[in-house]
């Protein structure tokens, strides 16, 4: 190992090496470090931080959408069981990284090994990477935000041209042709560029301007706008799962999500995307968390910051699932019920032509008394003998529609507030809980990219607000990509492959680096130096055997599904009304590759120019020896020449050596 543990002394032997070990004192710190270094005023700000960072879109429209395509509890479970064994300690183990050296990701394995430097600029790389895309989020919420200030809201109903409904509104649904066409206004391929979108593009300079104010100066700014964006989710969730659990169909929709389906534990897929949630919930991989981290004092409890903040994260899941799910229910058992109310009214047209026999024992004349379940066991027994098509009303089905994603928040939520009496105010209050959210993991994603860049380069340091500005505009710049009409197709681009495969990498090698170049024992021996105790040994065999053979699971079972199955994006098809899924064409296959192997270059070519210049500090060394040899002996220099010499004389040759 190139570092070794400090010396207990200060003594004059001491190598480099030496003072650069992981607990190292605060006055052996980087020379490029600021000499003055933030620090949080309190331990709520660097809580809010932490969670604020962790909890984002995804516990609100990723986690429920998993847990009800898996199994429900049986998911819930698994999930548990991930987060215990790999996500808490790797969670910890950036946490303690980031606060014993108190630098970014760039500085925290520049400080375990100058080869592995290139982990932190690959998490940079990744860190700006999503950030092009999420803010394109937020400038959608804010869109939808703006929209929700009127009455009707203006995705309740379909338009009108002259006395006609618009086809591709009538063919789909109100929302779904808002968000396709008047929020988006998307083309039918990633093929087609379109025109920029002036609304988005409007609302994504204004998410980005948001964004840059609240990092103007660092987290002393950042932290005040948290104060609200971190907390006020959670009094909207809140708010919403009392008035969800006051809506009828509230229940079942409860009943679909917690359904145990213990079978799902033996499917492969399964446990990869409980693995791939439980790693994006917590932001492992992104520098963020190291990069919070390393404002903290050296003695804060960063072991239990792991299982509180991990605890927050998976409580407000559940939270956001409880809501998600009566809110849809609702949804789903009104369009349920709409269906039954349809094929009643049609049989109540057809009854006095129909069988007796065949007529259900209900009172299908007021269709509002009648029960699903009725319906659909009559429908069972005597539909096909009726004349007419007559449809089934599933509940599960709908339940299912949209219920991930954009098209969960976009879609699905935004036709279930339609509903709700108030609806707009319903609208802005779930679009600003979004634009919250988003704003908050937002902030520290740019503080991964920005702590570790200004600690490496004093340059940067020196000049930070003008950094933060120029990265805050470049990011405007390059995210316009996403505001033209088939941006919507480069955001699911950049969400499925941008980030996935680089931060799972980079991860596997901070569990190996920490682990086994570093050393367990040792990287315990300086938390122990921090905190006062030392954590239980079985984080040692947690780091070394199952947070990192889990973590190669996740990568060969992400590579292998990305290999043996064809990439493909959802598009809308403006003449079907409807959404149709397509396989990337080529030169999209080639971007895609471009962003994971750009995001991966900053590891080898790191660790190729660090061992060129030990080879060349080597040979400069030789070099300095070489010259120094050429020496008069009359020097009494101490060479191997000189010692052989002073053998000579000990043995009582006198003789010089020439």
């Amino acid at each position: 190992m190139e570092k070794h543990p400090l010396s207990a002394d200060n003594s004059p032997g001491a190598t480099e090496s030496d003072a650069l070990a992981l607990g190292g004192e605060d006055n052996q710190q980087n020379p490029s470090e600021p000499p003055a270094r933030d620090g949080w005023n309190s331990k709520i700000e660097y809580f809010l931080a932490q969670v604020g960072f962790s909890v984002g879109l995804g516990n609100v429209w990723r986690f429920p959408y998993l847990c009800h395509q898996n199994g429900g509890g049986a998911f819930i479970l698994l999930y548990v069981v991930l987060m215990l064994l790999v996500g808490i300690p790797l969670f910890f183990l950036e946490l303690a990284a980031g606060q014993a050296i108190r630098q970014g990701s760039i500085g925290v394995w520049k400080y375990i090994s100058p080869r592995l430097v290139g982990i932190g600029y690959s998490s940079c790389v990744v860190c700006y990477f999503v950030a092009l895309y999420y803010n394109v989020i937020l400038a959608w919420s804010l869109y939808y935000l703006g929209s929700s200030f009127q009455h009707p809201l203006p995705w309740e109903q379909c338009p009108e041209t002259g006395n006609l409904t618009v086809k591709e509104c009538a063919d789909s649904s109100p929302t779904s042709y808002f968000w396709y066409r008047n929020a988006l206004d998307i083309t039918d391929s990633i093929d087609e560029i379109g025109s920029f979108n002036p609304y988005i593009t409007c609302c994504l300079l204004a998410a980005w301007t948001i964004v840059c104010l609240g990092m103007f100066k660092g987290i002393k700014s950042s932290v005040k706008v948290m104060y609200f964006s971190s907390i006020f989710p959670y009094v909207v969730l809140l708010c919403f799962l009392i008035r969800g659990l006051m809506l009828d169909g509230a229940s079942e929709g409860i009943a679909f999500m917690f359904y145990p389906q213990l079978e799902i534990w033996a499917d492969v897929q399964v446990w990869r995307q409980a693995a791939t949630q439980v790693f994006f919930a917590l932001g492992l991989g992104f520098g963020s968390i190291i990069a919070y981290s390393s404002y903290n004092p050296k003695n804060n409890n960063c072991h239990r910051d792991a299982f509180t903040v991990s605890a927050i994260n998976f409580l407000t899941s559940l939270l956001a699932t409880l809501v998600v799910f009566a809110v849809l229910g609702f949804r789903a058992k009104a369009k349920v019920m709409e269906c039954v109310t349809r094929n009643l009214q049609k049989l109540s047209v057809q009854s006095s032509a129909v069988d007796l026999n065949l007529l259900p024992s209900f009172n299908f004349s007021d269709p509002q008394s009648v029960a699903i379940e009725d319906y659909r066991d009559w429908l069972t027994h005597s539909g096909s003998k009726l004349p007419g098509n007559f449809t089934d009303c599933d509940l599960e089905k709908e339940m299912q529609k949209g219920v991930e994603g954009t098209g969960l928040a976009f879609i699905a939520f935004t036709e279930a507030m339609s509903l709700l009496p108030g609806s707009p105010f319903w609208s802005a209050l779930f679009f600003l809980m979004l634009l919250n959210l988003g704003l908050s993991t937002m902030f520290g994603t740019m503080e991964g990219i920005l702590a570790p860049l200004t600690d490496s380069f004093k340059v940067l340091a020196n000049n930070k607000t003008k950094f933060t500005v120029f990265s805050c505009t470049l990011g405007f710049l390059i995210g316009l990509l996403f505001t033209q009409r088939c941006g919507n197709y480069f955001v699911m681009m950049f969400d499925d492959y941008s980030a996935t495969l680089p931060l799972i990498i980079v991860v596997v090698f901070e569990t190996f680096s920490v682990s086994w170049l570093y050393g367990a024992d040792r990287f315990l021996n300086d938390i122990e130096g921090m905190l006062g105790w030392r954590p239980s040994v079985i984080y040692k065999y947690l780091w070394k055997y199952i947070c990192l053979l889990a973590m190669l699971g996740l990568l060969g079972a992400t590579m292998i599904n990305m290999i043996i199955k064809t990439p493909t994006y959802t598009s809308w098809n403006r003449e079907q009304a409807s959404e149709v899924t397509l396989e990337y064409p080529g030169w999209a296959l080639v971007v895609m590759s471009s962003l994971i192997v750009f995001a991966m270059l900053p590891v080898p070519l790191c660790f190729i120019r660090s061992i060129l210049l030990e080879r060349m500090k080597q040979k400069s060394r030789d070099a300095e020896f070489g010259q120094y040899r050429m020496v008069s002996t009359d020097d009494k220099v101490e060479t191997p020449m000189t010692e052989m010499s002073d053998v000579s004389q000990t043995n009582g040759n006198s003789a010089p050596v020439s």
